[in-house]
């Protein structure tokens, strides 16, 4: 009876740190103000025009501006994570917040063709 009692309690407890993870994550919300005092270190590759890394492979670097913020939290977890693999880039993200990642999105959805940090979409 007491390892049923346990097993039981275990599983909730599990179930309700996960929702808990799940809703601290989604609370989590961009602000584009904050994102652009975050993004030095993105411009020097996202920035440039038609730039093209060279290592570990020639890889096109798209330009960021007027992405879609959801895209971009799900490419910078993926990069976090190590589903997406670029070595520069998990390097990068590895250090950053959900709020960082969040901010920085927000900042980059932001962005238009006009916009004068970022003309290029």
């Amino acid at each position: 009876m007491k390892k049923i009692v346990g097993k039981h309690v275990v599983t909730g407890a599990i179930t309700m740190l996960a929702c808990f993870a799940v809703t601290a994550h989604a609370d989590v919300v961009g602000n584009a103000k904050a994102g652009q005092d975050k993004v030095a270190m993105c411009i020097g590759c996202h920035g440039i025009p038609d730039y093209r890394t060279a290592y570990p492979e020639v890889y096109h670097v798209p330009i960021l501006g007027g992405q879609n913020a959801q895209y971009i939290v799900n490419a910078l977890h993926g990069y976090k994570k190590g589903d997406r693999r670029f070595e520069t880039m998990h390097a990068i993200v590895s250090s950053l917040t959900e709020q960082d990642i969040a901010d920085i999105a927000a900042y980059y959805a932001a962005q238009t063709a006009a916009s004068k940090d970022n003309p290029y979409k």
